[in-house]
């Protein structure tokens, strides 16, 4: 289908380029989002009538994106849920707990400007898209943790489940360590018992022997 597109949409063009798309894509986005219109010639007619006020609007838009993009951008919002040892949630985040997760942080969006293409299941510092504005994307950090403190060392770089399996691995690793080294040391141990064998069999051998009693 060819819509004329009334606003900036990624990877498609900007306002009033007329554009090639699937027909499920148009019907059920763009044209109900408003972004665009089917391009026929009444519409194409439209269009050009009013394309000064939609290029108007679509700048103060723009403008009034620019201005609350500071109070989001760089943002970062801890959410603590239950996971496990491999840090697989139990359930995901979705945008709405994103945007829930904002407002408490002081910075409101909306749910649809949350770019997210799917639920977040696992424990780390993920970089989120905010779209405010087709042409004003920011960037925020979610910080997933099972705990305020494992959210603490996400915070500072440190991968909590590298360390984990590491603290875990450590005793293992110490208990092999320890067997080797004693495999080791066996055969040093009864390489330096053997001279003294050797001696202590060469002494006795050279002792004479006792005569029986009866013949003394």
């Amino acid at each position: 289908m060819e819509v004329i597109l009334l606003e900036r949409v990624e990877k498609l063009g900007g306002i009033g380029d007329v554009v090639t798309v699937k027909n499920g894509f148009a019907r059920n986005f763009l044209l109900p989002n408003k972004k665009a219109l089917r391009a026929n010639e009444a519409n194409k007619k439209v269009f050009e009538a009013n394309r000064a006020k939609i290029e108007s609007d679509n700048a103060d838009r723009r403008t009034d994106a620019e201005k609350a993009s500071k109070d989001v951008d760089g943002k970062t919002v801890k959410l603590i849920r239950q996971a496990s040892n491999t840090g697989q949630l139990y359930g995901s985040v979705s945008a709405r707990d994103i945007v829930e997760a904002l407002e408490v942080e002081g910075a409101k969006v909306s749910k649809n400007q949350i770019v997210l293409n799917r639920p977040i299941k696992n424990i780390g510092v993920h970089d989120v898209k905010v779209a405010l504005h087709p042409e004003v994307a920011v960037t925020v950090k979610v910080n997933v943790a099972r705990s305020p403190e494992e959210a603490d060392l996400q915070a500072q770089g440190i991968d909590v489940l590298a360390t984990m399996f590491e603290d875990e691995a450590a005793p293992a690793a110490e208990e092999l360590n320890s067997e080797a080294a004693e495999e080791e040391a066996a055969p040093a141990a009864e390489a330096e018992e053997a001279p003294v064998a050797a001696e202590t069999a060469a002494e006795e051998a050279s002792e004479p022997a006792e005569a029986p009693e009866d013949e003394q």
